[in-house]
C-alpha cells in the first residue's frame, strides 16, 4: 500500500478540529507558533505548513492505531516530512522543528513578486521551450513540478510566469493558472533555504526508512537514510517528479493508494493515470470505514 502526503494547497479553516490539543501544544512548545486554524491563519506560509504537517502526523497516528503501515510512502513537497515520519526516518518533534525553519526561510526569501503557475495540456518539453524564451535575470522563471504527463508547473517571478502562461495559451494549452503559492518553490531560486536546512539537519538523528520512500527530486525508490535526507534538504531546489514517482510505485507492485489529509488532488491524479488502482482518501472517509475497506481488500 502507498501512503500519499499532499503539500500546500488543500488547507482550509477548521481542518485541525479533530487534532488532539496535546499535538497543537507540542507545535507551540517547539516553535512558539500557536496554530489558529482559521481563514486568516492560512494566508500565512508558516501557519499553512505547520498546520498541514500536524494534521498529517495525527493521521499517521490514527492509521497506526488500526494497525496500518505503508509499504511505500510518497510526499509532495511539504508532504515529504510527514512521509519521512511515517517511514521512521525522522521523529515527530524534529519534523516540526525543521518544517518551522523551512517555512520561515521560504517566507523571508521572497516576500513579494514571486510564485508558481500550472500549465495543462502541453508536454514538459513544450513547456521547457516556452520557459527558455522568457527566462532571464530580470524575470527568472523555471520549469518545475511534473504532476502528470500533461500537467507541468513553472516557478519564478510573477512577471516571467505570466509571460510563460500567455505563451502556453497561444500554443493551445488546455488550461493555465497562477497558483496560490507566494514563493518560487522547486526552482534554483530556493538554494538559500536548502543551505539552511542542510545545516539544521546535520544535527538531527535520522534512521533508514522502514519502507520504500519515493523521492521528489528524481522520482526514484529510496531505501537508505542518505537519499531521504538529500530530499528533505534539496526538495525546494528541484522539481517534484510526481509522475515518475507514481510510475515507480506501479513498478513496485503497488495497487492501493491512501491519501492523507488535506484534500484529494493526488487520488484524482492516480485514478486518471492508473484507473485500476484502489484508492482511499482520508478527507472523505471515517477511520472505521477505512479500516473495514482495507481489511476487506487484504482478505481479497
Amino acid at each position: 500500500m502507498l501512503w500519499i502526503f499532499p503539500g500546500q494547497g488543500g488547507q482550509k479553516s477548521g481542518m485541525l478540529k479533530d487534532v488532539p490539543k496535546s499535538m497543537l501544544e507540542k507545535v507551540k512548545d517547539l516553535t512558539g507558533v500557536e496554530l489558529t486554524d482559521d481563514e486568516q491563519a492560512y494566508q500565512d506560509s508558516i501557519q499553512i505548513q505547520l498546520g498541514i504537517l500536524i494534521l498529517q502526523l495525527f493521521n499517521i497516528r490514527q492509521l497506526k492505531k488500526i494497525n496500518q503501515t505503508p509499504d511505500v510512502v510518497a510526499g509532495h513537497s511539504l508532504g515529504i516530512f510527514a512521509a519521512a515520519v511515517a517511514s521512521g526516518v525522522i521523529s515527530e518533534d524534529d519534523a516540526i522543528k525543521i518544517v518551522y525553519i523551512r517555512s520561515q526561510k521560504m517566507q523571508e526569501s521572497y516576500p513579494t513578486g514571486y510564485g508558481m503557475g500550472a500549465i495543462v495540456g502541453l508536454t514538459r518539453k513544450e513547456v521547457n521551450n516556452l520557459v527558455d524564451q522568457v527566462n532571464n535575470e530580470d524575470q527568472p522563471v523555471f520549469t518545475s513540478n511534473q504532476n502528470s504527463e500533461l500537467q507541468t508547473v513553472v516557478s519564478g517571478s510573477i512577471k516571467g510566469i505570466k509571460q510563460v502562461l500567455s505563451l502556453a495559451k497561444n500554443n493551445n494549452a488546455q488550461k493555465t493558472v497562477l497558483l496560490k503559492v507566494p514563493v518560487p518553490s522547486h526552482s534554483p531560486l530556493m538554494q538559500s533555504v536548502a543551505d539552511v536546512l542542510e545545516k539544521e539537519l546535520a544535527d538531527v538523528s535520522l534512521n533508514d526508512p522502514q519502507c520504500t520512500y519515493l523521492a521528489n527530486y528524481n522520482g526514484h525508490a529510496i531505501r537508505k537514510v542518505d537519499g531521504v535526507k538529500y530530499d528533505m534538504i534539496n526538495n525546494l531546489v528541484h522539481p517534484v517528479y510526481w509522475d515518475t514517482m507514481m510510475d515507480v510505485a506501479k513498478e513496485l507492485g503497488v495497487d492501493t493508494a491512501l491519501e492523507i489529509k488535506p484534500g484529494q488532488t493526488f487520488t484524482k491524479l492516480v485514478k486518471s493515470k492508473f484507473p485500476d488502482f484502489r484508492t482511499i482518501t482520508m478527507n472523505n472517509m471515517n477511520l472505521d470505514d477505512i479500516q473495514f475497506l482495507l481489511e476487506k481488500w487484504k482478505r481479497g
